[in-house]
């Protein structure tokens, strides 16, 4: 059975090893530097499964060696920005996590594929691409996946149509500057624009850039993590069972959509290699300047940071 890697094991960490758990993708290790967190919530999974009927083994450490052989690693690990933080301080001390993160997967997962969940996704994302040496196309973050399944709930919700029924199309980075593409967004084919007058797409759109901040706004401490976790594991099963989906993830451009040297989410073939081709849609030049505007943010980020 393939190994997955989970390196931190809080809300999001854990939800990604119950739900991978759950389709049986492989044998799950969670590792955290808090010591007991990563095993407790590690055996209350392996618990759950004579009761759920899953059969993937759960285990957590505190030791990085743990995750030898994983076939896949997913980094969650990161510190949240606290009220009155600088932002660059908050950068600079995620960037020292994601680096110390990426060397130990180095030592212990060298064969392995990274999948980068930590904030400020893009910016990460290119931290462990550079430390790692691996290539862009074991290296890329989860970004596009859980803007897209946002957006695709705000659509359903106000079409009163069923959410399997919806396909989006979100490129950019994760976060306020993120680009839905509403001609590519569709209802059984259908585009959006033809289903929904601008001004409501407009708001919609609006609600998918805010959908972060609108659950920390309702649960006052935290985050989400239900569905950036369900948006990991979609990406994981594409690579573990080789299915090839067509997904929008934050990797490294080297040329695609005039954009050089930066992390920002494009669709991109997700199989068994990692990212297995980049696809360049044929942009207007209002997509196409809203996506350098957003990549040039990232940009910005990597400068302050000297890398």
């Amino acid at each position: 059975m393939p190994k997955i890697g989970v390196v931190g094991s809080g809300n999001v960490g854990a939800t990604v090893a119950l739900y991978a758990a759950q389709l049986e993708l492989g044998d799950i290790t969670m590792v955290d530097i808090i010591e007991g967190v990563p095993q407790g919530k590690a055996l209350d999974m392996l618990e759950a499964g004579p009761v759920l009927g899953y059969d993937s083994q759960v285990v957590g450490s505190n030791d990085y060696a743990a995750i030898e052989g994983a076939d896949v690693v997913v980094v969650t690990a990161g510190l949240a920005r606290k009220p009155g933080q600088d932002r660059l301080d908050l950068l600079k001390k995620n960037a020292e996590i994601i680096t110390s993160v990426t060397e130990n997967i180095v030592t212990y997962a060298p064969q392995s594929i990274i999948l980068m969940v930590s904030n400020p996704l893009d910016v990460m994302t290119y931290i462990a691409l550079t430390v790692s040496g691996f290539g862009r196309k074991r290296v890329f973050g989860q970004a596009g996946v859980l803007d897209c399944a946002r957006y695709r709930t705000f659509i359903a919700m106000e079409l009163g149509v069923s959410m399997e029924d919806t396909s989006a199309m979100i490129l950019g980075g994760h976060g306020d500057t993120m680009v839905p593409l509403p001609r590519y967004t569709t209802v059984s084919g259908i585009p959006i624009t033809e289903l929904l007058p601008q001004e409501t797409i407009d708001r919609i759109v609006q609600r998918t850039r805010d959908g972060g901040a609108e659950i920390v706004n309702l649960l006052k401490t935290g985050s989400a993590y239900y569905a950036p976790a369900a948006a990991v594991v979609q990406m994981v099963e594409s690579i573990l069972r080789g299915k090839n989906r067509i997904v929008p993830a934050s990797v490294l451009l080297e040329g695609e959509y005039g954009l050089h040297g930066v992390c920002v989410g494009v669709p991109v073939k997700l199989g068994r290699s990692g990212v297995e081709g980049i696809i360049e849609l044929k942009l207007t030049d209002a997509e196409r300047a809203a996506l350098h505007a957003s990549a040039g943010v990232y940009q910005q980020s990597i400068k302050e940071l000297n890398l």
